[in-house]
């Protein structure tokens, strides 16, 4: 049982929503640590180009993006350490925390621990992922005007991303491993009557290749086995998204596709537990909505522990 309090705040995830968070709490004074596996900086960090954060109107990297926000945290004290959360304990006003080779014991938590796109597992795909290969229309669309894309997916998301697509590419392959679309009437009459949509049925994609940049995309017939190269300038994916939550406790509330469920204040089913960014049960997964998130949950944390400390 952990009884002694390390931090007031612990943020699980260093992408936008954990680095904001943990920008803003720090700069309130409240004592923070941020927990990142990996690197600071989320899928922010293999996004080649971002065009679309406000306030730089030529557009940025991701990770020199990422960078910034990491050097702006810092600025402001905010602790940033290596590790891995592998459980959480949320009985108790004291929350314990367990790392891969320790437990602490913290006052609130943020978790900010995002959603990660599910991949074909081909050759080239992690190649190219952020270089031609994406799982946002949003963010990467435009960089495709006038160009031939393919997208990957039967789904809600797969037909309505591919819809939104044909506003700036030319030709919008839809390849699909079945020979029905799964996603809602609507949607599949709105694919099937544009122009610039091609369904390639009972297909799926077997390799992604390009020199310096991808250009094409090998694509298998399930049923006869044939095989052809589709010259494409990208490849979207969307098979699919699963929250990062392998470590949270029963009692936190979340949708059927476990995403974690919060109040507009990004308040959890559990007293002191937040939610912020992809790994919230959110309609829009953008950098901007993160930052937005984690601003939110750093506020909401510091009005539930000055409620705590009284």
């Amino acid at each position: 049982m952990v009884q002694t309090v390390h931090y007031d705040l612990l943020i699980i995830g260093g992408g936008p929503a954990g680095l904001t968070a943990g920008l803003y709490a720090a700069r309130a004074g409240i004592k923070t640590i941020l927990i990142e596996q990996l690197i600071p900086g989320g899928q922010m960090v293999t996004t080649d180009w971002v065009d679309n954060y406000p306030g730089f109107p030529e557009g940025i990297s991701g990770l020199e993006l990422s960078q910034r926000m990491r050097d702006q945290a810092d600025r402001f004290g905010l602790s940033i350490e290596t590790n891995e959360v592998v459980a959480l304990a949320l009985e108790k006003t004291i929350k314990g925390v367990a790392l891969t080779d320790k437990t602490i014991g913290v006052r609130s938590i943020i978790i900010a621990s995002g959603a990660a796109p599910k991949r074909l597992g081909i050759p080239g795909e992690n190649q190219f992922w952020g270089k031609g290969i994406s799982s946002c229309a949003t963010c990467d669309g435009p960089f495709h005007a006038g160009s031939v894309v393919a997208a990957v997916g039967g789904g809600d998301t797969a037909v309505k991303e591919s819809l939104f697509l044909t506003r700036f590419a030319k030709k919008v392959f839809l390849i699909h491993r079945r020979n029905k679309l799964r996603a809602e009437a609507v949607l599949r009459e709105s694919a099937f009557q544009n122009d610039k949509i091609e369904i390639v049925w009972d297909s799926v994609v077997t390799q992604i290749e390009g020199d310096t940049k991808l250009d094409r995309i090998t694509v298998k017939n399930v049923r006869t086995g044939e095989t052809k190269p589709l010259p494409v300038a990208a490849c979207f994916i969307w098979i699919g998204i699963r929250p990062n939550t392998s470590f949270l406790a029963e009692g936190v509330q979340t949708d059927t596709w476990g995403f974690i469920e919060t109040d507009s204040r990004m308040q959890t089913s559990i007293p002191g537990v937040f939610a912020a960014g992809d790994v919230r049960a959110t309609s829009t997964r953008q950098i901007s909505t993160a930052v937005g998130d984690g601003a939110l949950a750093a506020y909401s944390t510091q009005t539930y522990l000055e409620k705590q400390i009284l």
